[in-house]
């Protein structure tokens, strides 16, 4: 089927200019291309509820923030721009629900919603550029690669396949099909994407033409999204599973679970240093070594982990579905801060400038901070 595109021509003229991720700017789910999920940024020890903004419905969606303007969307259908106040800037009707987390790529919003419309928007006016459609519903983050004057935005869609589009335009570079639905983010390093589907494979693609460098089989469902780390991706499962696999030589290095419980992974893991932090369905957050995969702590958070943990130097941002918020000390686990919000939480947090943000079931979006 061709796909419709329409493009503002204005949006032509204009310039890219792109921003990576720093202490003021976390623009995109995880906060950098490769979903590390760390930012060297320290936490206050006993943050204050600064404000939150109510939306119309459940914010599934993880906040990202950039040039002090907070972007999240709502199942109401909205995308919301919130100043670092709290006060609300624009919102914009994209007329269905929207579960995945906006990209900010300089001064364009990129994002999808579950009717498969996948929407450029002017950041600081929320005026559409230009939009795109897929088949079937959009839940995860798209993610950008640039060479020059060349940028490309790169998502998945539950209509099994993977698509490249020009930044400025939305014309269609390359689409990649897999077997299954593509639930989560892709990771982009090295000129490659790298995405774990519902087929059970982690695939490498090549960002230039869409073709397959290689996949690994996973053999069960992949609904997170991986972390990238130089040669080695990072991936939770749906049989409780995490993996560590060598993109070089396109193999397995270890894999964790735990011994007695098999409960899927759906939140992404963070990494740091020569540790890696996942929650699981299972209730618990794992602390494990990086290179062996060896078991360091686990702690049990009260209630099912959707959320992806965040790392922010020394302490990590956890949040559960029975809407607790906890501050985790990176070398043992204890708890050093906690926040009962009192609905559900699977969304990952934001952090930019000593504050987190984070979004609810209630349909709230929430700032901590000092």
């Amino acid at each position: 089927m061709i796909r419709k595109i329409k493009i503002n021509i204005a949006c032509l003229l204009l310039t890219l200019h792109f921003i990576s991720q720093g202490q003021d700017c976390w623009p995109v789910f995880r906060g950098d291309q490769k979903l590390q999920g760390f930012v060297q940024v320290d936490m206050p020890d006993d943050p204050d509820l600064l404000w939150s903004f109510a939306t119309e419905d459940q914010i599934k969606a993880s906040p990202v923030i950039c040039q002090n303007i907070l972007v999240v969307g709502s199942m109401d259908g909205c995308l919301y721009a919130i100043d670092h106040t709290g006060n609300e800037l624009w919102n914009l009707q994209t007329d269905n629900a929207i579960e995945a987390p906006v990209l900010i790529v300089g001064e364009t919003i990129y994002n999808g919603n579950l009717d498969g419309t996948f929407h450029a928007i002017n950041l600081h006016t929320g005026e559409e550029k230009w939009r795109f459609e897929a088949d079937n519903q959009i839940s995860g983050s798209a993610n950008w690669w640039q060479q020059d004057d060349n940028v490309r935005i790169i998502f998945g869609s539950y209509d099994y396949f993977l698509y490249c589009l020009d930044a400025r335009t939305g014309a269609l570079q390359w689409k990649y099909e897999t077997a299954n639905f593509v639930n989560g983010a892709v990771g982009v390093y090295n000129n490659e994407v790298i995405f774990g589907g519902c087929d059970g494979f982690l695939h490498r693609i090549n960002i230039i033409n869409g073709v397959p460098n290689s996949k690994v089989d996973i053999a069960t469902y992949i609904a997170a999204s991986p972390a990238i780390d130089g040669n080695k991706a990072f991936i939770g499962d749906y049989d409780g599973r995490v993996s560590c696999i060598d993109l070089k030589k396109g193999s397995i290095d270890w894999q964790f679970e735990h011994p007695e419980f098999h409960l899927p992974f759906i939140g992404s893991p963070a990494i740091y240093r020569n540790r890696l932090v996942i929650g699981g369905q299972d209730k618990n957050i794992y602390c494990l070594n990086k290179k062996n995969g060896e078991l360091v702590w686990d702690h049990h958070s009260g209630a099912r982990v959707h959320a992806s943990s965040v790392i922010a130097h020394e302490k990590i941002i956890i949040a559960n579905m029975r809407g607790d918020i906890q501050l985790l000390n990176l070398k043992d686990g204890a708890v050093s801060w906690s926040y009962e919000i009192g609905s559900a939480i699977e969304a990952t947090p934001a952090c930019a400038d000593g504050k987190f943000y984070i979004g609810a079931h209630n349909g709230k979006i929430y700032c901590f901070g000092k």
